[in-house]
């Protein structure tokens, strides 16, 4: 009970009092009136008849300020309510609270956007029917996290990293009510931690690359050299074997101009570069080494930017031309591009995808499940990506597989 109410109770318990009192009075005056000369004044009746309209009137009085009152307080309560809402809602962090049975009772719009999930949804179902694991087990063993990360896929199959914390929800009286799940979006974080330590990794490798190429070359040179003065000296018969010797010269020789290329400092001459055309000359470049395979390009939406042609040639060659590769008996290869936050061109394969067992190597140089691969490719590509300001990812399932590169908008010149 708030304390308007007890103040409008009192104040009629005290009118109440008051009423009874001054009724017995006038029942009295009246009786002894009536004892009385017709033409004698009834004063003290008069009297207590003002009064009574007074007190009315102050009490009328009274009660319209405890309403003004008890509608500042309502007004007030509800814009707290308000506040507190907006700033919920304004956070860039997910908030769910849930009650003790691990019902949800509150979301807000960051935890929808990040979790792929709907406040209308949730609302009042537990949490094992909301989220997957790791998440639903962490809640379910109500313990108090104060920071942890862990990987998590979203209703609609994406792959995230959530950092997050979970403490007991308690009310007013210090009474623990349920629990509070606050998370953050940690996956373009992790993902830019990967790599810059992928970048670290490549550095190291490319100065070791460098110094292995020219001693192979060296020697290489010397055979290539015994190897010719062999063709015009040995008999007809012995020719196929001379020329298997030069065969594989140009293998090794191929491999260690790889090697360079990845060793070598990559240091951008920017030029102007329309996507779309640079884009349609690789597609048209690797077309016609794919039997059965249909290569799509979408990219009306690409600008005109500042970049090295010859290096974004390279790296978009060797996907499209991977993508290919991957689908040996027939498919499709689709290469997109767009903007937003970031200047973005994915590849994307219908191809065996990539297991997971090997996602996490194939950016390493000499990595490679090709026969006859070099495995420095990718290790190129990201190279050539990152001189740029930008990041090259991979997403793969069972089947296909995407490879996305993101450049820095601030590269654009006309869109």
């Amino acid at each position: 009970m708030n304390e308007a109410t007890v103040m409008v109770l009192m104040l009629l318990l005290v009118f109440l009092l008051f009423i009874v009192f001054f009724a017995s009075r006038i029942i009295a005056n009246v009786s002894r009136e009536k004892k009385r000369p017709e033409d004698k004044p009834m004063t003290e009746v008069g009297f207590v008849v003002d009064t009574f309209h007074e007190l009315v009137s102050k009490l009328k009085e009274k009660e319209r300020e405890l309403e003004a009152l008890k509608s500042r307080a309502e007004d007030r309560a509800s814009s707290v309510e308000i506040y507190n809402e907006d700033i919920l809602q304004s956070v860039p962090s997910g908030v769910v609270s849930l009650d003790r049975e691990l019902k949800i009772t509150k979301m807000n719009q960051a935890a929808e956007r990040i979790l792929d999930l709907k406040e209308s949804e949730s609302i009042g179902r537990r949490h094992v029917e909301i989220f997957g694991e790791p998440v639903a087990g962490i809640l379910d063993k109500r313990q108090t996290i104060e920071r942890a990360e862990v990987g998590y896929v979203t209703n609609n199959g994406k792959r995230i990293w959530l950092g997050l914390n979970i403490s007991p929800l308690k009310d007013s009286a210090k009474n623990v009510i349920g629990q509070i799940f606050v998370f953050t979006d940690l996956t373009e974080l992790k993902a830019f931690q990967s790599q810059m330590e992928l970048r670290e990794r490549l550095s190291t490798l490319g100065e070791m690359s460098a110094g292995i190429a020219h001693e192979i070359r060296n020697p290489l040179a010397v055979i290539s050299g015994y190897a010719k003065i062999l063709s015009r000296k040995v008999d007809a018969e012995l020719l196929p074997t001379v020329d298997a010797v030069f065969k594989e010269v140009a293998v090794i020789d191929r491999i260690i101009t790889d090697f360079l290329s990845f060793a070598r400092q990559t240091d951008p001459v920017p030029t102007t570069v329309d996507l779309r055309e640079l884009i349609a000359g690789c597609v048209s470049a690797v077309a016609e080494c794919g039997e059965n395979v249909a290569i799509n390009a979408r990219t009306d939406a690409l600008p005109v930017i500042r970049a090295d042609e010859v290096l974004l040639r390279q790296s978009i060659t060797n996907l499209l031309q991977n993508a290919v590769e991957s689908i040996p008996d027939g498919g499709e290869v689709t290469v997109s591009g767009s903007v937003g936050d970031y200047l973005v061109i994915s590849v994307s394969d219908s191809g065996h995808g990539i297991p997971e067992s090997i996602r996490g190597k194939i950016f390493l140089p000499f990595f490679t499940t090709k026969e006859r691969g070099t495995g420095l490719g990718l290790s190129i590509v990201h190279k050539i990506v990152v001189s740029h300001g930008g990041t090259v990812e991979v997403e793969t399932g069972g089947k296909g597989s995407t490879f996305t590169i993101r450049l820095p908008k601030d590269l654009i010149l006309e869109h």
